[in-house]
């Protein structure tokens, strides 16, 4: 972190004071975990609560089935298209989620979506059939879009040495909520069962309690949350201290990036995969194994609950790997961890045992979720100017390797659960491999070393015209070149710009 100028916590960095160390920026250099100090620290805690809470309302179906399919007489096909449209609904949200926060803040992006999905959360208690069902399960999917302002905003609060640990603890945690709700809807389930209510009945009742979740979610994030260190967008754009940016020219250097359309592809196969097994993991050990609903839920919640730890893990090791190699040995550890999550995940449809099976699970969980992490340890150094939809574009591709999958392996009869499984595993080593196309001019690829005279600078400030430099609007990039220094690694020969030799 010696490339990085850092102000301490007391001292004053311009005019404002930060509970945290804060760069050049106002990121936050260092990432405290227990601490709730506004702005940084407490925008992570509201963002992570409130993917959690979408996390919940999402996949509450799922653990619930067993009962669902026999009170609306739904198919396995019907029960598949349901799992799809869930997942569906999200990959455009997760690109208009994207350009929302460039535009207008993830703070009122992500509190407006969290509260305009919620009537479809309270509507699951209502439907009738198998229409109706996966309308609320389409809606209600939206919501998972609240992962790109997740991670959008902490990419804005957060200095390049330590966002992938944020992004991966937040990501990760709100992650949870897949493995949580596979215990609260069967908990809440039995406890309105005890209270009088008939199985049929007690499952509709059951959805009331993420939709309230998701709702206090939403209020928290509006009143209580901050944009960037400085103050929240309209106030920064009110002032003139934020430029306004046109969005023809932030989607423009967007989709002219090759680098996020490879992230999004490989995306699809690591949090696109723990989509998919969040739809088919409970009723395929309930199914095969003959276990009770009970016990299909809390194996079913082991694998998203290992989130709490797995994809942190992979931000804290993409920063780790970052200090000694750069950007490298970000590729290098994403690729790696990647690949072995499809390994396992072979492993997995060949098992025919309960207790080998649920090991393996357990294992593929982990490197599956670590790569999640892993990714977004490389996302907020694609582009500067167009975080957000570079963002939403990889987010929207793990929504659409889940549609893919659920397509292709798990609707209908045409492959048996366990061989879509191992099909799956291979789809992930495959897709995985076009990280290696993946090349920074400043800072090279996995088999490429940098180009010759190329800075941060350069390939930061290519997405401002000179027009615009002379307006100033290249200033943030400017400062985000310089805070970005280190991901040449320190085998690479790291060089001041005339930019900071002042």
């Amino acid at each position: 972190m010696e490339n990085v100028p850092v102000y301490s916590a007391t001292e004053e960095s311009g005019r404002k004071k930060f509970a945290l160390p804060v760069d050049s920026e106002h990121k936050a250099t260092e990432f405290r975990l227990f601490s709730v100090a506004a702005p940084h620290m407490r925008a992570f805690h509201l963002s992570w609560i409130s993917f959690f809470a979408c996390f919940v309302s999402t996949f509450a179906a799922p653990p619930l089935l067993p009962i669902i399919r026999d009170d609306l007489d739904l198919t396995a096909t019907e029960i598949g298209n349901a799992g799809i449209a869930a997942v569906s609904g999200a990959v455009f949200a997760r690109v208009a989620m994207g350009s929302a926060c460039d535009l207008f803040g993830p703070r009122l992006a992500s509190a407006a979506l969290t509260l305009l999905t919620a009537p479809a959360v309270y509507c699951s208690s209502i439907a009738s059939g198998p229409t109706s069902f996966l309308l609320v399960r389409f809606f209600t999917g939206f919501s998972l879009a609240t992962f790109v302002s997740t991670q959008f905003w902490m990419s804005s609060l957060f200095s390049a040495p330590v966002v992938g640990t944020a992004n991966g603890v937040a990501g990760g945690w709100g992650n949870l909520g897949g493995g949580a709700t596979q215990l609260i809807m069967p908990i809440g389930f039995e406890l309105i069962l005890k209270m009088g209510s008939d199985k049929f009945t007690a499952w509709r009742i059951a959805f009331f309690i993420p939709g309230l979740f998701q709702m206090l979610c939403a209020y928290g994030i509006f009143f209580l949350g901050q944009d960037l260190p400085d103050g929240n967008y309209a106030q920064l754009h009110k002032s003139g201290d934020k430029h306004k940016d046109k969005f023809s020219k932030v989607l423009y250097h967007a989709v002219t990036n090759y680098r996020g359309w490879i992230l999004a592809l490989t995306y699809g196969y690591c949090f696109g995969v723990e989509l998919a097994i969040d739809n088919i993991i409970a009723q395929y050990f309930y199914d095969r194994f003959n276990v009770s609903l009970h016990t299909a839920g809390i194996i079913a919640a082991s694998f998203g609950l290992a989130n709490f730890f797995s994809r942190p893990g992979g931000g804290m090791l993409s920063d780790i790997v970052a200090r000694r190699y750069g950007m490298r040995g970000r590729l290098w550890a994403l690729w790696s961890v990647q690949t072995l999550g499809g390994i396992f995940c072979i492993i997995l449809g060949k098992v025919g045992t309960l207790g080998v099976s649920v090991a393996v699970m357990l294992i593929f969980s982990v490197f599956v979720q670590a790569a999640c992490g892993l990714t977004f340890g490389v996302v907020p150094f694609v582009s500067r100017r167009s975080l957000g939809i570079i963002s939403g574009m990889t987010g929207a591709g793990g929504n659409v390797g889940a549609v893919i999958t659920q397509v292709i392996f798990f609707r209908g009869s045409r492959y048996s659960t366990e061989k879509g499984i191992m099909l799956m595993g291979v789809m992930i080593i495959a897709c995985t491999s076009v990280i290696t196309l993946i090349h920074f001019p400043q800072w090279g690829g996995m088999f490429t070393k940098p180009s010759k005279g190329k800075t941060e600078e350069d390939y930061y400030l290519s997405e401002w015209t000179e027009a615009e430099k002379e307006k100033g609007y290249h200033k943030a990039s400017l400062k985000f070149s310089e805070n970005s220094r280190h991901e040449g690694g320190r085998r690479v020969g790291i060089t001041e710009s005339p930019d900071t030799q002042k």
